[in-house]
């Protein structure tokens, strides 16, 4: 068994589909119009038969009270694995993004968390 889709909810497709792609670097995948959504789904360049990130519309009536206590809260909606979160702080930083926590040692792991515009915090992670 493996983890074929995650999801994270988005307040505008194509505002996440930028970011995600234009400033983070995934790949567009699927694109499918579904009435006033669209199937959206994006992937690692590293991996692009991997895991699926959906871009989820957030119109279901729970999903803003769950994101705005997560972000209330400084909880990430999902976790991203890069090589380097210093050098990845540096890059998005110079991109415009802001982050809410700085890169910071945690045991065997650097992290930071960074604000996708979309009504998320997403965590950068680094296992040494």
């Amino acid at each position: 068994m493996k983890i074929h889709l995650s999801s994270v909810f988005v307040d505008d497709q194509a505002q996440a589909l930028r970011f995600y792609t234009e400033v983070l670097g995934f790949r567009l995948k699927d694109d499918v119009p579904m009435g006033e959504a669209r199937w959206l789904t994006v992937v690692s360049p590293d991996d692009p038969d991997g895991t699926q990130l959906v871009l989820e519309p957030s119109s279901h009536p729970a999903v803003k009270p769950y994101k705005d206590a997560l972000v209330a809260d400084g909880i990430p909606a999902t976790s991203f694995a890069v090589d380097d979160v210093r050098a990845e702080h540096t890059r998005l930083t110079a991109l415009g993004v802001r982050f809410t926590q700085e890169p910071v040692e945690l045991g065997p792991v650097v992290v930071a968390v960074l604000d996708d515009t979309c009504g998320n915090l997403i965590q950068l992670a680094q296992h040494a």
